[in-house]
């Protein structure tokens, strides 16, 4: 991810509402699936938002095996539900770069610094009821703002301060090497 504390993320969002737990993001079921290796890496970026009711829209595009949503916009709690690692692993393997959300559970805002798979952006406003699934948002770290591009409006986010260099360094251990904090 080249997220840093001057970057930005863009592209179109996946928008989902409050409590998406992580039993929706990846079921337990694929909890068995070992994330440090090649092949169950990418088997987790198929599975990412496997848990989501029928009738929801596609999260992956079955032909590319990925995302094509870079940024998933939601609610409240975020995450909520288990403690599972692998759960954000699968969003930042199926390409999701940041997680957008008004709240997080503490384990999986944890679990996205410590991996440095997605970085999750808070924000006080409630952008899962204006936008929809496809329209595009920029989230620049460096001035603290989303741009929703279909109004060109901007909303506050939260600082996120070091930790955009903590996940674009690949998480918690990488960054703390990179910084010469460990060895």
């Amino acid at each position: 991810m080249s997220a840093s504390t001057t970057g930005t993320i863009s592209g179109i969002v996946y928008v989902l509402q409050d409590n998406i737990d992580t039993d929706q993001i990846l079921t337990a079921e694929y909890l068995k699936v070992n994330p440090s290796t090649p092949e169950g890496y990418a088997q987790l970026a198929t599975l990412a938002m496997c848990g989501l009711p029928e009738g929801a829209l596609p999260f992956i595009d079955e032909q590319g095996g990925k995302s094509k949503y870079p940024i998933i916009v939601a609610g409240k709690n975020f995450g909520c539900g288990s403690s599972r690692e692998h759960a954000v692993v699968a969003l930042g393997a199926s390409g999701v770069k940041a997680v957008l959300a008004q709240s997080y559970a503490r384990i999986f805002f944890r679990n996205c610094v410590s991996t440095g798979q997605v970085l999750p952006v808070a924000t006080a406003e409630r952008l899962c009821d204006e936008l929809q699934t496809g329209d595009e948002i920029t989230i620049d770290i460096e001035q603290q703002t989303v741009t929703v591009l279909k109004h060109d409006r901007r909303v506050a986010i939260e600082p996120v301060g070091e930790l955009a260099n903590i996940v674009a360094a690949g998480g918690l251990f990488s960054y703390a090497r990179s910084t010469g904090r460990i060895r």
